[in-house]
């Protein structure tokens, strides 16, 4: 009795041992692990001025008025200094719910949703059906992954630049129709043939990530369980339902969530298409960009609170998403 009684003294004598303040618990932490924290500091210093100086210079313009009037600037030998004022969110409120909200932001606004859902499901279920077919054993399947992966090696411009001249009035595109008494849309000229020409473009552009990463996954999930399966007597579908899909639900919500960021903010595609034309196929990343560089005077108030309210809608979406996985891998363990 006696040593329990000690035994438990000591146990709460220790548990009530005040815990290290945070300076010396940063201390502690340098002291064990300084190498680690010199091996990261030029990463830190890297991302602190290319990225957290920009995203806080970016915050504070747009809490001003700031255009291209107002902000320091140098002509000649005479150096102009910023008379832009402090506004707090009134930028936000006029982006949301000012006079013509709707054209500036929220017409965007759903383009960009709609633009975002149907380009990953076109990249989703093409990089996949065309995963699944080069996971079989075909004659000249490493030439066949080589063509099918060419649109994705080839730089972004010079895809975009020749889909442009294969969907002007006399390309290659409207030749065929034609060819085959087809109707002509006006890929470039047409408000909904813009759009179809968008995400036309971006379909071919993003396919190919989609399928290598697919790929990969399907290599990755063991024969046995087909084998065991088709013992089972299941047919192809369920052996897809049952076996595929749950094996690529780690890699599928990867593909997916990077997919979903990158189309959202996908801005060669629109700009190097359309340049500063058809408004209505502008993405609220390339509105932005047409604001704070596209016109005169040039409104980086504006223009910064457009990329705020971008960033905030991707890490809104991103915590739900993970979310959403957590809660459905809980529910199939």
């Amino acid at each position: 009795m006696a040593v329990a009684v000690q035994g438990a003294t000591g146990k709460g004598s220790r548990e009530r041992e005040p815990r290290p303040g945070l300076v010396q618990r940063l201390k502690l932490s340098y002291s064990k692990h300084w190498y680690a924290y010199a091996m990261i500091a030029p990463v830190v210093l890297v991302l602190g001025v290319l990225v957290i100086y920009p995203l806080c210079e970016g915050v504070w313009l747009t809490l001003t008025d700031a255009t291209s009037l107002n902000s320091a600037r140098k002509i000649g030998v005479n150096s102009i200094p910023a008379s832009y004022n402090f506004v707090g969110l009134d930028n936000y409120a006029d982006i949301l719910w000012g006079p013509g909200s709707y054209d500036r932001f929220w017409s965007h606004f759903v383009w960009t949703i709609a633009w975002t859902v149907l380009c990953v499901c076109l990249h989703y279920s093409l990089g996949l059906g065309l995963a699944l077919l080069l996971n079989q054993k075909l004659r000249g399947r490493g030439l066949y992954r080589l063509l099918l992966i060419l649109p994705w090696a080839v730089p972004t411009f010079v895809t975009v630049f020749s889909w442009r001249l294969m969907l002007s009035d006399g390309g290659a595109v409207n030749s065929l129709l034609h060819t085959l008494h087809l109707p002509e849309p006006g890929w470039l000229d047409d408000p909904l043939g813009q759009k179809a020409a968008a995400v036309l473009v971006n379909t071919w552009v993003g396919v190919p990530f989609m399928m290598i990463s697919l790929l990969g996954g399907l290599q990755s999930i063991p024969a046995e369980l087909y084998e065991a399966a088709e013992m089972d007597g299941a047919t192809a579908w369920q052996r897809f339902r049952h076996v595929t899909l749950p094996g690529l639900r780690t890699v599928s919500s990867t593909v997916v969530l990077l997919g979903v960021i990158w189309t959202f903010n996908q801005f060669a595609v629109i700009f190097l298409l359309f340049g500063n034309g058809a408004p209505d196929a502008q993405l609220l990343v390339t509105w932005a960009y047409r604001l704070g560089f596209g016109q005169q005077p040039r409104d980086y108030a504006q223009s910064a609170a457009y990329g705020v309210i971008l960033l905030s809608i991707l890490i809104v979406f991103t915590a739900f998403y993970r979310r959403w996985l957590a809660r459905n891998e809980q529910a199939n363990g």
